[in-house]
């Protein structure tokens, strides 16, 4: 197969497989909501119905209390008086999918969309002690961290039951994407008080709005599990409503989590730089699908705490976007949630590199330029040898037609002349395909790192690009890259078969109409290193027309 050949079937293959992806493919189907009442709940021991205390939730429905409001710099939260839940959370520095300028809403409760914050106490022999279905009290409606301070304290009590009283405390940080969640709880009665405490997320199936990606490609929703041992498990709703769910259901360490593109939520049970809430014993995980919501959640065991004594269990709580530093200094293993697919082997380094160039040039479009500049130098020397090969084909393009009017329709005797011709001319045909195939894996670990990196989510570059992760606005990248594809087929040599060399006069236009539907960023990657081969290419040609020149005076 010669070089042309190769190019075609290289190129034509990608255009059908996102061609059939985004116009074809199945799209997901929405999860059925249960007509009849299931009532799911957070056990505090796999033991016998009568020493199983249990935590149950009306189907699909959350109780209500009172609204209060905390405000931060990145945030601004709603907790409920019922349970102490976090009801609602918006970022201020993140827009909405549909309009980057409204601050976008991970938490938050109403008739479209579900997805909460819970927390509380079990004990088999104890049901009234305070779950998410408690009504607690606090003295602030609304609070906001001021200038000169760095965090902000919200505590809510809980009346008094069976001698066990308990406060929970929202520690707010500026600049920050991780609450405190801590839980206060004195022992006023006779006896050591033994009792553990849940970390639930709660959310219904429902993808969220810009989840999917471009032509057919999408990121992961839904449960998460990570522990040291296990290591990182993603959970399906599917699964988790057919009961297959598989997943550690116990670990010394790890996290628990909701994911959704571009942004995460999860209880952190080792977090970095505080003590690991499991001790001793083992976390629970909890997966499971309560009447129309699913939950995630984890249970732990509270050290005993004896009589008259006060004990806090402190479990931080991530809730933002997922920007791989913060995931980092978060909790180990918390930056896997951004998920990169299946080449994530190529993506997660080749963001590191980008993120180095951006923090020196503070512009993403621009850090995309130097990468690709980067990636053109790296791979010079195999780049050089194509082209040098490409510009040897080109001088025999005149004989090859030659050959071609010698032999007629005698294919065979007319290929076995070509080859013979590239031996005494040490040619290479196959050469020249050498850097396109080099740039397929970069590309998709490139499209894939676009794809996942809520960095590059609405961040500008120039003029009309003010979002690199979304498609060009006005087609002036892809026309672009339409233009230095149909330049570097002028600077190639001709394909022998006049359909193929049709084909080639045609690919930009196909790749150009193609390339409408990718992010900004991406074309702009492709745009950048067309034009750096096509310096490369120009400059190689005209060296080895100097170097011919040369032998023959």
């Amino acid at each position: 197969m010669d070089t042309k050949r190769l190019v075609v079937f290289v190129v034509l293959s990608f255009a059908i497989l996102f061609g059939w992806q985004h116009w074809f493919a199945p799209k997901p189907v929405p999860i059925p909501t249960q007509s009849t009442a299931q009532r799911g709940s957070v056990t505090s021991a796999a033991a016998t119905p009568a020493t199983t205390a249990a935590v149950t939730e009306a189907p699909g429905k959350l109780q209500n209390g009172g609204r209060i409001k905390v405000n931060t710099d990145v945030m601004q939260a709603e907790i409920d008086t019922m349970g102490g839940d976090l009801r609602k959370l918006t970022f201020t520095q993140h827009g909405q999918h549909e309009d980057a300028k409204t601050p976008f809403v991970l938490f938050q409760e109403g008739p479209e969309h579900v997805y909460v914050a819970q927390t509380g106490l079990i004990k088999a022999g104890m049901p009234n002690l305070p779950t998410h279905r408690t009504l607690f009290t606090a003295k602030d409606t609304l609070m906001a961290l001021q200038p000169g301070f760095n965090d902000l304290s919200l505590r809510l009590e809980a009346p008094e039951v069976d001698g066990v009283k308990v406060a929970k405390i929202y520690t707010f940080k500026r600049g920050s994407y991780i609450i405190d969640v801590k839980h206060e709880i004195t022992n006023r009665r006779q006896e050591p008080l033994d009792v553990e405490a849940y970390f639930r997320l709660m959310r219904d199936g429902k993808e969220p709005k810009g989840s999917g990606g471009h032509l057919g490609a999408s990121t992961f929703t839904g449960p998460a599990v990570y522990t040291d041992e296990a290591k990182f498990q993603k959970v399906t709703f599917k699964d988790i409503d057919k009961g297959e769910a598989k997943y550690a259901k116990s670990g010394k360490d790890g996290w628990i989590a909701m994911l959704q593109h571009y942004f995460a939520s999860a209880w952190l049970l080792s977090p970095n730089g505080l003590s690991n809430t499991c001790g001793p014993t083992d976390c629970r995980f909890v997966v499971e699908r309560v009447g129309d919501l699913y939950s995630a959640g984890a249970i732990v065991k509270v050290p005993t705490i004896a009589p008259g004594a006060t004990s806090v269990i402190d479990v931080p709580l991530y809730a933002g976007p997922q920007q791989t530093r913060a995931l980092e200094a978060a909790a180990p293993g918390l930056d896997l949630v951004k998920d990169y697919g299946i080449f994530t082997v190529l993506a997660k380094p080749m963001f590191w590199v980008l993120d180095k160039i951006h923090a020196l040039v503070g512009n993403w479009g621009w850090a995309i330029v130097i990468f690709t500049l980067l990636i053109k130098l790296a791979f010079y020397p195999l780049s050089a040898a194509s082209y040098r090969s490409m510009a040897k084909m080109k001088k025999l393009a005149p004989r090859m037609q030659k050959m071609k009017e010698q032999y007629g329709d005698d294919r065979l005797k007319f290929q076995q002349a070509v080859m013979e011709m590239y031996k005494q001319e040490k040619a290479n045909p196959i050469a020249g395909c050498l850097p396109v195939l080099v740039q397929i894996p970069v590309f998709m670990g490139l499209y894939w790192m676009l794809l996942a990196a809520v960095e590059l989510r609405q961040a500008p570059w120039v003029l009309w690009i003010h979002d690199l992760s979304v498609a060009d606005p006005y087609f002036v990248l892809p026309i672009l890259m339409a233009i230095s594809m149909y330049v570097q087929t002028l600077l190639n040599p001709p394909a022998a078969d006049p359909i193929q060399d049709k084909m080639m006069k045609i690919m930009p236009l196909i790749m150009s109409v193609m390339f409408i539907f990718f992010p900004a960023g991406l074309v702009l990657y492709w745009v950048v290193n067309n034009i750096f081969s096509i310096g490369q290419q120009w400059y190689i040609t005209r060296m080895i027309e100097n170097e011919d020149k040369a032998k023959a005076s």
